[in-house]
């Protein structure tokens, strides 16, 4: 169950006790791991979000897992989380805190998908470009990723919008237009 404005609000609270403590960074560390762990263990989720199994079982599982490398204060509020019966968002709380952590820190995620690997010459000439668009004060993640089917050209990527320029993309615009007659249509 996606519940975006409560997974907010513990976010919230997470990053406000952080900063009273000055232990934003460790924390952020830890909800990085547990975002992580959560993404690439799908037993784990499908375990936190049953009903069938107690808090007390989950909270022991969860302490097995991250054990000592978890701060105090992360385990302390995963616990409560648990004990509240809220261990079903501990995933979209960790994705949550991520945002805005990045949004006090002005990082600014990106990502380019190309068709073939961004040679590293390259990957800095898209960075300065990206950083000369934005306030200097924004911390640029430019994130790469490769999609042969993508033939040639590049889809860019942030949270606020989509920049589609590949040739893909055209050629399924062209497909689109053939199959509607668009230019016979015009004609007559």
């Amino acid at each position: 169950m996606l519940n975006p404005i409560l997974a907010g609000r513990y976010a919230k609270t997470l990053i406000d006790i952080a900063q009273a403590d000055n232990t934003l960074e460790v924390i952020f560390k830890d909800m990085a791991l547990l975002q992580k762990t959560c993404n690439s263990n799908a037993e784990l989720t499908n375990l936190l979000k049953s009903p069938v199994i107690h808090a007390d079982k989950k909270e022991k599982i969860l302490t097995e897992i991250f054990g000592s490398h978890l701060n105090r204060t992360t385990s302390l509020f995963i616990n409560l989380m648990v004990r509240k019966g809220r261990e079903s968002i501990l995933n979209e709380v960790a994705n949550a805190f991520i945002d805005q952590y990045n949004t006090i820190k002005h990082i600014i995620k990106i990502k380019i998908t190309t068709a073939s690997p961004v040679s590293e010459t390259m990957y800095d000439y898209l960075l300065a470009k990206i950083k000369s668009t934005l306030p200097p004060t924004d911390n640029i993640e430019l994130e790469c990723d490769v999609k042969p089917e993508l033939i040639g050209g590049f889809i860019l990527e942030s949270k606020a919008s989509l920049l589609d320029a590949s040739i893909l993309k055209g050629m399924k615009e062209v497909q689109r237009q053939f199959r509607n007659n668009e230019y016979i249509y015009n004609i007559r």
